[in-house]
């Protein structure tokens, strides 16, 4: 065989083959992550909460989420990331089952917090796909492309869950555990594609998983989420809720100094000390805030009647989808775009304009939301800068990431960005809560204030526009070519060699 036909063939198995499959898991993840967001009302009167208190429901799939992702990156780096693929998608496919029958509170709450275990799926995907190609010429850049086309096919998807999550919701308003359930059908499709079709990954690497880290890490996230869950309980005023809060980002340092002590930590932060590292997870950390903690109160505020709290736009559960499928399209279209924009400039270039357009979007809604036009046209603005950071971070962790550590670092982006969205939407939840409207007879009402949606975008758009600041400092040409050889140095000495 010619030195040419080995990667020709290589070139046709990813793109026809692996990323074919992994297309449709990806847009199985993007029906889950935007199926439930129109429907998100409906979920408050299905189990008698405020609305203000479905931000809890995310808070606690984004806690979860921050522990499993980075459990599951590591255990694919050392064990496969088919394998790790599969037990996730199990792990969805039987929460879903759970959702649609839970009664109350709690069983629905812990099951929507197993249900995000599929937001392993993307990194896992990632590291696929990375060592699928990083033996053909310019690896980062077909890893782009790749990412690219799968995280499309995610935005494609979510835009398919929240048309079809409104439709299905006014279609079967009167069996609402059959509505809840009917996204579980295509989980157990992706059960049977990755078990059947997904090829495993080649590569291993020697170590285990840290245990006492993943330990660490819940306390240190139980702890956050606790303090902030007291404060919404017993009110801002009380002191010891904040003192608890506290706490919880102080056990961060211990967390922090007892990971980088080990050879082979849950979390490397080591991995950061790279220029081309920390900024892409500070931007993941900030982008999270957006992207994982508005979405509820963006679902909220369009329901909101305005008729009755003045503000609002008070749309139904199929209407509502709108303005979710606007975003999303948007998305998408970001998405699909950015390898093209990232040739033509950079991938650091590419991702501070998308920062800067997220941020811009989420601001306008500040002066801007007293119409469905208004609305939708900010959320069109933040959703193409959403789409084009959702598809470059992991493809940039990959490309920054040292030998042996692809999954880590695609993992730890994750990590970052779910852990900003669950510290965001606990903290949503108070902002939501504080200052509830009361309605004429003296009933307290079930909608968010509107001081409270102000600071949701507020924090929105300044944590975006941070995001794009601290990317100004990373070095002009990142990203463009894998660096790994660069990264060795700060990579444990217990990381096995990558002979390409």
């Amino acid at each position: 065989m010619t030195g040419t036909a080995r990667p020709t063939g290589r070139i046709a198995g990813l793109g026809g083959g692996l990323v074919g499959y992994l297309v449709f898991v990806e847009f199985t993840s993007g029906v889950l992550q935007g199926y439930y967001v129109p429907l998100l009302t409906d979920v408050a009167r299905h189990l008698g909460i405020h609305d203000a208190d479905v931000n809890w429901l995310e808070a606690a799939q984004l806690m979860l989420s921050a522990i499993a992702v980075p459990i599951l990156a590591k255990l694919g780096d050392l064990h496969g990331h088919r394998r790790m693929l599969l037990a996730s998608a199990a792990v969805v496919a039987a929460s879903t089952a759970v959702l649609a029958l839970a009664q109350d509170f709690a069983l629905f709450l812990v099951a929507w917090a197993f249900q995000g275990v599929y937001t392993a799926w993307l990194p896992l995907q990632v590291a696929l796909i990375h060592h699928r190609s990083r033996r053909l010429v310019d690896p980062a850049a077909r890893t782009r492309r790749a990412t690219g086309l799968i995280v499309a096919a995610l935005q494609l998807g979510a835009i398919v869950g929240a048309l079809g999550g409104g439709l299905v919701g006014s279609v079967l308003a009167g069996r609402f555990w059959l509505v809840l359930l009917v996204p579980g059908l295509l989980v157990v499709g992706v059960c049977a594609v990755v078990a059947l079709r997904v090829p495993e990954s080649e590569h291993r690497e020697a170590g285990s998983v840290d245990a006492t880290g993943a330990a660490l890490l819940s306390v240190v996230l139980l702890v956050l989420t606790g303090g902030l869950t007291f404060v919404r309980l017993n009110g801002a005023g009380e002191p010891w809720p904040w003192l608890v809060t506290a706490l919880g980002l102080l056990l961060v340092v211990p967390f922090v100094r007892y990971e980088l002590g080990r050879d082979d930590p849950l979390v490397d932060f080591r991995v950061l000390r790279s220029p081309s590292m920390w900024p892409v997870q500070l931007t993941a950390g900030l982008f999270g805030v957006s992207v994982l903690g508005a979405q509820g109160p963006l679902s909220t505020f369009a329901r909101t009647d305005p008729a009755v709290y003045g503000y609002g736009l008070g749309l139904s559960t199929g209407t509502v989808s709108v303005v979710i499928g606007g975003y999303v399209v948007s998305m998408l279209l970001g998405a699909s775009q950015f390898s093209r924009i990232s040739q033509r400039t950079s991938p650091r270039a590419t991702l501070i304009g998308a920062a800067g357009l997220t941020g811009t979007g989420y601001l306008l809604l500040v002066p801007f939301h007293g119409s469905l036009v208004e609305v939708l046209t900010s959320m069109v603005v933040a959703g193409l800068g959403s789409g084009a950071l959702v598809a470059a971070l992991p493809a940039a962790a990959a490309a920054a990431a040292p030998a042996g550590r692809t999954g880590v670092a695609t993992g730890l982006t994750n990590t970052t960005k779910v852990l900003g969205g669950s510290l965001a939407s606990a903290v949503f939840a108070v902002a939501l809560a504080s200052g509830a409207p009361v309605l004429v007879d003296g009933a307290e009402g079930t909608a968010g204030s509107l001081a409270g949606y102000v600071t949701v975008w507020v924090v929105c758009g300044a944590t975006a526009l941070a995001a794009a600041a601290a990317l100004v400092v990373v070095p002009r040409l990142a990203f463009s070519d894998a660096p790994a050889a660069d990264l060795r140095s700060v990579a444990p000495a217990t990381d096995g060699g990558d002979p390409a």
